[in-house]
């Protein structure tokens, strides 16, 4: 409740005309009119649905992969976790911003959820409260136990974001937020499928374990190319994101080809991913003639490829 009680220095004003990847950014080039995604994409952005709406995508694609039918409290319990960790995420980091005055850490996802602080608090709380009561009263005992140690691990990386406590510049740059957050959001959304497949333990390493890791190369790419897109227009041009995506594209396209018999589903939804790859390396090329809003969002848009195969879904 102290985000409800914390006094707002600057006004919302005052921080608009100073933040510097609002709709004028400067990484769009004055002659050219930047393009802004329609409005219900923006809310599907600035209001956080997106990262929910790609776990549940992903998570059912591979349970598909996997051949096993999710009981239905189990979406349910990770859009509403990770619905409220990326609500809390963003008021915190926007009330880090605003009370050091650090503007240039904000974007509007974060002023949206300030301005929405009161509306949000409390609907973060019940979904919260509701991803709690799943846990204790509909997830089995042993899954329980399961889930704790990926709960405990996102609860210390949490932590560890959002406290001035610093870590070597060394395991900083392996164990990189960009990384993690693409570790722990692919573990979330393949623990379910992955626990309940009754597939042999080859077969499910074949199966589910490659695409489950070249997930966690395109959630990390995701979360790559966004950091280096919200920075300066310098350092985001000099990065090769386009390459380093088409890169992943290509391992994706190979590993598809390589299972296409022997695993269809996983070359499947592996095409999926590769695809996501080439719209992220096109986004990367195109990036200037975007709004930042529009960029971020597309950015998690084209994550949602493997919906392509909801109608295989069984």
């Amino acid at each position: 409740m102290l985000l409800l009680q914390f006094p707002l220095s600057p006004t919302i004003e005052e921080v608009l005309q100073v933040l510097p990847n609002s709709r004028t950014d400067s990484v769009t080039p004055s002659r050219v009119r930047a393009i802004d995604a329609p409005g219900p994409l923006c809310f599907w952005h600035l209001a956080s649905l997106d990262a929910p709406t790609v776990a549940l995508a992903w998570s059912l694609a591979f349970a598909w992969v996997a051949r096993v039918r999710l009981p239905l409290w189990v979406p349910a319990l990770l859009a509403l976790a990770v619905w409220s960790v990326y609500v809390a995420d963003r008021l915190l980091d926007a009330r880090a911003g605003l009370r050091s005055a650090n503007l240039h850490r904000l974007r509007e996802r974060h002023l949206f959820h300030w301005r929405h602080r009161r509306v949000l608090v409390p609907l973060a709380i019940a979904t919260g409260l509701g991803a709690a009561w799943i846990i204790f009263t509909l997830m089995p005992v042993g899954a329980r136990e399961r889930n704790s140690v990926l709960a405990a691990a996102s609860i210390i990386y949490f932590t560890r974001v959002h406290t001035s406590r610093k870590v070597s510049p060394l395991l900083s740059r392996i164990l990189s937020k960009e990384f993690l957050v693409g570790l722990l959001f692919t573990a979330g959304c393949a623990l379910p499928a992955w626990s309940r497949a009754a597939l042999p333990h080859s077969a499910l390493v074949w199966s589910l374990l490659i695409p489950v890791i070249f997930f966690v190369l395109l959630a990390w790419l995701n979360c790559h190319a966004i950091d280096r897109w919200e920075a300066s227009p310098e350092s985001a041009s000099s990065l090769p994101i386009f390459s380093q995506a088409s890169l992943i594209a290509i391992v994706g396209l190979l590993l598809a080809a390589i299972l296409s018999s022997a695993q269809p589903r996983s070359a499947a939804l592996l095409l999926c991913g590769a695809a996501a790859a080439l719209l992220l390396a096109l986004l990367d090329s195109l990036r200037s003639r975007l709004t930042p809003v529009a960029l971020r969002a597309a950015a998690d848009l084209v994550l949602l490829t493997p919906l392509l195969l909801t109608p295989f879904f069984r």
